[in-house]
């Protein structure tokens, strides 16, 4: 069989800053001043690796939300499993299996998500999630500015098999005394006013417009459907994170019992 050259994205992440810094997009979304400070290189050459990340469209960007001035890298994960599918086929079949999760934490973790208004984002987050997880999870969702529920995420969820009509829209203060493992925001305005709650584990943030924002009706109905779609994505991979931690810890159990 004739050799093959290594694809060209593994040459493109074998560059220690590029893969330090979809290290650093792995979990949620950041602006490039602080993947500036995270890696703690210049302005200039972050910016340039960045670059060659989006030309292989392994990492893309958007406008924030909360300011136009601002612009959040995201990774691709998606189009990342692609990519190395991809490569464990062009070495061998079997590398393309996909292992069986591990067990999930034995204490369920808290996870927290935030958006402005609670009213659309953060709660089809928050019914996702509790599904997907299957009660291993607590799941919990709030806002500064919380506002009814809004139709089309009820609509767009119930057709996925989430039913909405039994959570509520919260305002952040009637979470304040719960710690969290994660507090997720799925808006860039609350994320960017997001207050720092005892015993936050860790900050995360997954950012997508909001589709209430949109005024013509077909385009509105997409916009939620494809949120719900890239939530999905997002949730499968941070399950499979949790599950990954708790595969790493010691066993509680005492030898002899």
């Amino acid at each position: 069989m004739a050799l093959q050259s290594p694809p060209v994205w593994i040459k493109l992440l074998a560059d220690d800053l590029r893969w330090t810094l979809v290290s650093a997009l792995a979990g949620g979304d950041h602006r490039v001043q602080e993947l500036v400070e995270q890696v703690g290189q210049p302005m200039n050459l972050v910016s340039y690796h960045l670059k060659k990340l989006r030309t292989d469209g392994v990492v893309t960007t958007r406008r924030s939300e909360a300011d136009a001035r601002d612009v959040y890298y995201s990774l691709e994960l998606d189009r990342l499993q692609e990519l190395y599918r991809a490569a464990g086929r062009a070495l061998h079949p079997a590398l393309t299996d996909t292992p069986a999760l591990a067990a999930m934490p034995d204490q369920p973790v808290r996870v927290l998500f935030v958006c402005t208004h609670n009213s659309a984002r953060s709660q089809m987050a928050e019914g996702l999630l509790r599904q997907m997880a299957e009660g291993q999870v607590e799941v919990y969702s709030a806002g500064s500015q919380p506002q009814p529920i809004h139709p089309e995420a009820v609509r767009t969820m119930e057709a996925l098999g989430v039913d909405l009509r039994g959570q509520r829209p919260k305002h952040l203060d009637e979470v304040a005394g719960i710690v969290f493992d994660y507090v997720i925001t799925v808006c860039d305005r609350a994320r960017e006013t997001c207050p720092v709650f005892p015993g936050q584990g860790q900050p995360l943030h997954w950012g997508f417009y909001d589709p209430a924002a949109i005024a013509d009706a077909s385009e509105r109905e997409r916009a939620f459907k494809d949120i719900a779609r890239r939530l999905q994505t997002r949730m499968g991979y941070f399950l499979a994170e949790l599950a990954a931690k708790q595969g790493d810890r010691p066993s509680s159990a005492q030898p002899g019992l």
